[in-house]
């Protein structure tokens, strides 16, 4: 790969396809390059078949493990200084790739926390739209404590009737009229539990996230991730020497 001593981003994505398509739109949108070699150097894995992480998480089918790790390597092999995962589930298993990769893998929910907390001033409990299989690990609530900040789940049923069902429309390709409703009938209930911003914890939520904004302060943890990856690598390319 060419600019072999620029840093080089490494995606490990396929959780959904559309999730990582929307990733990678947004590093670079957020990256403050003035030209096209300014941006970072990209490698991408997205491979749609590694096992869903929530089944996986909840005994009911196969471990992504294997896939990821794969996937990582792969990357590593290409170059890739770093990765970032454009799936909240999938941080599950970020020790385990790191341990198996020796690649260092960037914190997507450390990231999300702290952009809602730089983001509304004073915030102390924070809501989360997650999958099952996020909520199941604690990802959130841990990383919280550690940030002082508390965490708030949506109740049992709006997870079930709204929540999972609209992250299920987006990864199916429904019309996102309705699913956008759920979200937002699901960052009421956050409301109403004294949350004070809400963070889209699954990637495919900040798609149809635009009612859910105007509930509550809404942090996307896709844009947070983008962010990162920025801090972590990006540098400013120096220009041509003049009459060159």
């Amino acid at each position: 790969m060419r600019h072999v001593n620029r840093p080089i981003l490494g995606i490990l994505g396929g959780m959904g396809p559309l999730a990582t398509a929307d990733f990678y739109r947004r590093l670079v949108e957020r990256t403050p390059a003035g030209s096209d070699q300014a941006h970072l150097p990209v490698l991408m894995w997205a491979d749609p078949a590694v096992p869903d992480r929530t089944a996986a998480l909840l005994g009911e089918g196969p471990s992504p493990v294997p896939a990821l790790v794969e996937g990582a390597r792969w990357l590593q092999r290409a170059g890739a200084s770093c990765i970032a995962v454009p799936c909240n589930t999938a941080h599950a298993y970020a020790e385990q790739l790191s341990r198996a990769t020796g690649v260092e893998v960037l914190d997507m929910i450390r990231a999300a926390l702290e952009a809602a907390a730089r983001r509304t001033p004073g915030l102390e409990r924070v809501g989360i739209l997650a999958t099952r299989g996020t909520r199941l690990t604690g990802l959130y609530e841990r990383a919280g404590a550690r940030l002082g900040l508390d965490v708030v789940q949506v109740p049992g049923s709006v997870q079930d009737e709204y929540v999972d069902a609209a992250i299920r429309a987006v990864k199916g390709g429904v019309d996102p009229a309705g699913p956008t409703h759920w979200i937002a009938t699901a960052t009421e209930s956050l409301k109403e539990r004294g949350a004070q911003a809400v963070v889209a914890a699954c990637t495919e939520i900040p798609l149809i996230s635009g009612q859910a904004a105007r509930v509550l302060p809404l942090v996307d943890s896709t844009d947070a991730l983008a962010e990162a990856a920025v801090a972590r690598l990006w540098r400013p390319v120096p220009g041509p020497a003049r009459g060159s």
